[in-house]
């Protein structure tokens, strides 16, 4: 495998960055959504269960299947893996931005408020910075999952190592099939582990020492 990565590796390493580009791109619109409508769910408590409710039923719709249903609409490509990436990494950010923002001391944002701090202020300021650990874990939790579901998502030619997977699978019985396949697992394995180690890094960079203690 290793003799047929060196008289692959341009083509190894564009595929691998590809994957991992699409998977950042996903998890940061992720992010926006999940954490906007995190804010709605905080401000009016009604919505909780609906909201847990859509991310335990989304998370159980199969990505072949999803995909399926976006094909006639968005068609082939890159513009269908990414909504399909970006659909699953919502869920877990939401919940845990959910928990995060809900496990904020009320009696900080009163005294956020008594200081005369408007309400965007006061999430800006206290709410998101509190909360922040508990949605870094679950965008961490979310780019795992998505490094799984990217790779799917070249069923429908989009970007990154997944082609690499279902050439291999198409051609088993072939004399590179397993090289196809493995080296691309492979691969998706370790840009989980060094993307999973650059956010704990941010994470480290962006929570103050009082809320990590």
């Amino acid at each position: 495998m290793w003799d047929f990565l060196v008289d692959r590796r341009a083509q190894f390493l564009i595929n691998a960055w590809n994957h991992a580009y699409l998977v950042i791109l996903a998890v940061f619109f992720a992010t926006l959504i999940a954490v906007a409508l995190a804010v709605v769910v905080t401000r009016a408590p009604k919505l909780e269960p609906v909201a847990n409710a859509l991310s335990a039923v989304g998370l159980t719709i199969p990505s072949l299947a999803l995909i399926g249903l976006l094909m006639p609409l968005t068609g082939l490509g890159a513009n269908t893996a990414l909504i399909a990436v970006t659909f699953y990494a919502v869920l877990p950010i939401l919940r845990n931005a959910v928990v995060g923002l809900q496990g904020v001391d009320p009696a900080l944002i009163e005294s956020a408020r008594g200081m005369g701090m408007s309400e965007p202020m006061t999430l800006v300021r206290i709410r998101l910075p509190l909360a922040w650990p508990v949605i870094l874990s679950g965008i961490r939790v979310s780019l795992q999952m998505c490094m799984g579901i990217a790779a799917i998502a070249s069923y429908v030619l989009g970007p990154g190592l997944g082609g690499w997977i279902f050439q291999g699978l198409a051609q088993i019985g072939g004399k590179n099939a397993i090289n196809l396949a493995l080296s691309a697992t492979i691969g998706i394995v370790v840009l989980a582990l060094i993307l999973d180690f650059l956010l704990l890094l941010l994470g480290r960079l962006t929570t103050s020492k009082g809320v990590r203690v």
